[in-house]
């Protein structure tokens, strides 16, 4: 149902007032008979009403009759015991009253989606933003905390020369005492002749005694080496790190994994990269790199150098690397972002890495030609750009020195041709010039 702009119509005089009185009329019509006084006002009304409709016009009229058919609905909806849902107001134009009265005695939810709300225009305000949500962390890989790297206990080298020294004598001994010494070792060591009591009980367990001790003694020598370290391991458990060079002796029951301690370097095979557009690219990167915690790098971890290159891969995939040509500026941050990301990520197994640099950034083989092509089209475009604008000014700089010093008075027209021509002139002597 719809409201048209108009005013309420004034309501008729109702039938049979005092005063009146209904008679009939000669053509049998009922005809009333006003009380003296009130003719000449009737005779009145009637001369207004034509000068009323003479003032509106058609116009008028219609807009009356449309007016009347909205009062009629109206008065036949009170009839029925509803409300009117008329807006009686100038200023409204057509408006679907059923959007603004409802027949339900409690309104009813509606949902209504999320929504952004911006600034609304010729107002000034300003959008309001919701607050960024900072992202959560990513967990960092950990190991055990008790695996910490520490100093093993080990001894001089003279110490396990001595004992096996020690041993061998004793194993010698043994044997001149049991009589089965050989007659010429007997005489280089100068040694009594003695006829032996054999080989017996006592015999057996002087040689056991002298053999554990000559192979405790020269078993647990080793060789310290500079930039090398041993982490040492017994039944599982870990021992300690030997850093020290030289001669050194270490229990020979202990389980020995040498380490390189060394700064080392690695340039890596040609990796699955993208730019900021998602573009394939194969870089190869130099990282330069050394083991920190012996303890983490070689029991934390089943192998740090496969675990380094894969982090190392892993960061190349995230962190977007420019291609060639995009300039030194980006290719240094791109690094700068590597090497932060992958030193996080290898710090937690003891690892120390420096620098993670890309040294060859190439597009991968499947895009390769067609970028090729593209950068060829972005470089012509770029020349041509470069040498309009050299024309343009060489152009712009010699008109305005014949005009300045007064060699040439142009009007508009020979102005336009003398541009004309020293612009071919200009574009010819380039074209000649290039390769």
């Amino acid at each position: 149902m719809h409201t048209t702009t108009s005013q309420t119509p004034e309501p008729e005089t109702p039938s049979g007032p005092v005063g009146e009185t209904a008679t009939e009329g000669p053509a049998g019509e009922p005809s009333r008979s006003a009380v003296p006084g009130e003719t000449h006002e009737a005779s009145g009304a009637g001369s207004e009403r034509p000068e009323r409709d003479s003032r509106t016009g058609p116009a008028g009229r219609a807009g009356e009759r449309q007016a009347e058919q909205p009062a009629r609905g109206d008065a036949s909806e009170a009839a029925q015991g509803r409300p009117a849902r008329l807006i009686h107001n100038e200023a409204t134009t057509e408006i679907p009253v059923h959007l603004l009265f409802r027949d339900e005695a409690e309104p009813r939810a509606v949902p209504v989606g999320p929504a952004v709300v911006g600034s609304r225009a010729a107002t000034g305000e300003q959008p309001r933003l919701r607050r960024p949500v900072a992202a959560k962390a990513r967990p960092l890989a950990e190991v055990d905390p008790a695996l910490a790297e520490r100093p093993a206990r080990v001894l001089p080298g003279g110490a396990g020369v001595l004992a096996g020294a020690c041993g061998a004598a004793g194993c010698v001994a043994t044997t001149w005492w049991a009589g089965v010494l050989p007659p010429l070792v007997g005489e280089a060591l100068r040694l009594p002749v003695w006829a032996g009591t054999g080989l017996g009980p006592a015999q057996w367990a002087a040689y056991a005694g002298a053999g554990a001790l000559g192979l405790f003694g020269f078993g647990g020598l080793a060789r310290g080496r500079t930039g090398r370290a041993w982490v040492l391991n017994l039944f599982g458990r870990y021992r300690g790190t030997v850093r020290r060079t030289g001669l050194l002796w270490v229990n020979p029951l202990l389980l020995r994994r040498r380490v390189d301690v060394r700064l080392r370097h690695w340039r890596s095979e040609p990796m699955p990269a993208a730019d900021g557009s998602g573009v394939a690219l194969r870089v190869v990167v130099l990282v330069v790199w050394r083991v920190r915690d012996t303890a983490r790098a070689v029991l934390g971890v089943e192998d740090h150098e496969t675990y380094l290159r894969d982090c190392v891969e892993a960061a190349l995939a995230r962190i977007p690397v420019e291609p060639p040509g995009a300039g030194r500026g980006s290719v240094e941050a791109a690094g700068e972002a590597l090497t932060r990301r992958v030193a996080r990520d290898a710090g937690a197994i003891g690892l120390e890495v420096y620098s993670v640099q890309p040294l060859r950034i190439e597009y991968a083989p499947e895009v390769a030609a067609a970028m090729h092509r593209r950068r060829i089209a972005a470089l012509d475009a770029q020349h041509r750009a470069t040498v309009l604008t050299s024309v343009v000014d060489s152009v712009e700089d010699t008109v305005t020195r014949l005009t300045m010093r007064g060699l040439v008075e142009l009007d508009d027209y020979e102005r336009k041709a003398l541009v004309k021509d020293l612009t071919v002139a200009f574009c010819a002597g380039r074209g000649e010039q290039a390769p």
